[in-house]
């Protein structure tokens, strides 16, 4: 299954942990929901650190253009 756009992802990792709360997981969907709920935090988690990567490279050239003005 694919991830969808971050927030989408949160959204559908927000109905997961609600079913949870909720208490509407049945031990046959446990492992799946689990599952789901990890691999959508590993891409979260990847987007947030490519993001912040690329935040970190562009700052010093955002500083340099607005030291020159």
């Amino acid at each position: 299954m694919t991830i969808g756009d971050w927030n989408e992802a949160a959204a559908e990792l927000n109905e997961i942990v609600a079913s949870f709360d909720e208490g509407e997981v049945s031990v046959d969907d446990l492992f799946v929901k689990l599952e789901r709920a990890t691999q959508i935090i590993e891409s979260l988690e990847t987007r947030l650190d490519a993001t912040k990567a690329k935040v970190e490279e562009l700052a010093p050239r955002i500083a340099r253009v607005a030291d020159q003005e």
